[in-house]
């Protein structure tokens, strides 16, 4: 094929491709054609697996999952026996609390936001700061943080030794020394069940032409698409995070003494304010956004967004001025919304008292 021929087939194949409805995006490492057809096989990256990655020697059976779950709602693992795993992370605020920075020991306002645990069991590492490796390490942060759950762990352990809890433990680790470690395989175990993968937009994925609205469609598009939104950048497929970290221009950032955030952890230039990349998943559930509640609506991030950031100090390659207009910020929006798995009732657990 000598050079003239191969442009006519260049254009030729970009007009088969508008025809056909195919956006040629740019991803990180290669062009990826898309086609948004409800079912197309080019979407099917975007299906999380029906269950999680899990560990061989935690592999979460129903008693792990039904002792996690007491552990998880249960207050008493606290210092002053008020609060919970779930005090922070509630079903009732999309696995949040719906606080714009979280509340710890004696009501001491923290530097952060609750993250949600929705689809954590998902992620490569945990945190908003990537501290924790896995959802077991994770499990025990809050309980020895002194400004959060403040636990006595000796405490706890005689806890666990009441017949209630005893017979809980026998059952999910027999012959397994019963303390904070196993505490907290059972709480991981609980938390691998918190999931959110059967929203509108999967259903469309999967091939349901009627499970999204053309707006939430144009919404998708422009999403991924690098030159309007470039929203899949960082929010990537399948579970619209690329557990990287990213300083995405915050007021915050530009204020004395600003969270530095994954620098803390691992000194290099490129991570000087940066911050884990949240799922979009459940979004609509567990507003205000970013790791300071700085944003109250969703609206308000695509605002963020479209002027790339505030603070442009340190900001992350990623971050750009996106400039769209509000019907185009709207359809965004609207698409993300398609992103929450109907909630189901949640039964609350009876806690061993003896």
């Amino acid at each position: 094929m000598n050079t003239k021929q191969f442009k006519l087939f260049t254009m030729s194949s970009v007009l088969v491709l508008a025809l056909l409805g195919i956006s040629q995006i740019a991803g990180a490492d290669d062009e990826i054609q898309m086609i948004f057809k409800a079912g197309d096989l080019s979407l099917q990256k975007w299906l999380l697996a029906d269950k999680p990655p899990v560990p061989k020697h935690n592999y979460p059976s129903h008693e792990r999952i039904e002792l996690g779950k007491k552990l998880f709602f249960d207050p008493r693992i606290s210092r002053d026996g008020n609060m919970s795993c779930a005090t922070c992370h509630s079903p009732m605020f999309g696995w949040g609390d719906g606080l714009p920075l979280g509340v710890g020991y004696k009501g001491k306002i923290l530097g952060r936001a609750s993250p949600v645990v929705t689809n954590t069991a998902y992620n490569s590492i945990q945190m908003w700061d990537g501290r924790k490796r896995d959802l077991e390490d994770q499990a025990t942060g809050p309980m020895e943080a002194s400004v959060e759950m403040n636990t006595d762990m000796h405490a706890i352990t005689k806890l666990f030794s009441n017949s209630g809890y005893k017979k809980l433990f026998d059952k999910a680790y027999p012959g397994e020394k019963v303390g904070p470690a196993t505490a907290a395989k059972a709480i991981a175990s609980f938390e691998w069940t918190i999931l959110s993968n059967d929203s509108p937009f999967d259903n469309w994925v999967r091939g349901d032409e009627t499970a999204m609205t053309k707006q939430q469609i144009n919404g998708f598009k422009l999403f991924v698409d690098s030159d309007k939104g470039n929203c899949s950048v960082c929010h990537s497929a399948p579970n619209f995070t690329d557990n990287g970290f990213h300083n995405v221009g915050l007021k915050a950032y530009g204020e004395k003494n600003p969270d530095m955030g994954r620098y803390v952890q691992k000194p290099i230039r490129v991570l000087k304010g940066a911050f884990k990349t949240p799922t979009l998943r459940d979004i609509t559930l567990s507003a205000p956004y970013f790791h300071n509640g700085e944003a109250s609506t969703l609206m308000q991030v695509m605002d963020h967004y479209n002027k790339g950031g505030v603070t442009k100090k340190d900001l992350s390659p990623n971050i750009k001025e996106i400039k769209l207009d509000k019907q185009e910020s709207e359809d965004i929006v609207a698409f993300m919304q398609a992103l929450t798995t109907p909630p189901v009732p949640f039964d609350l657990p009876i806690l061993p008292l003896d």
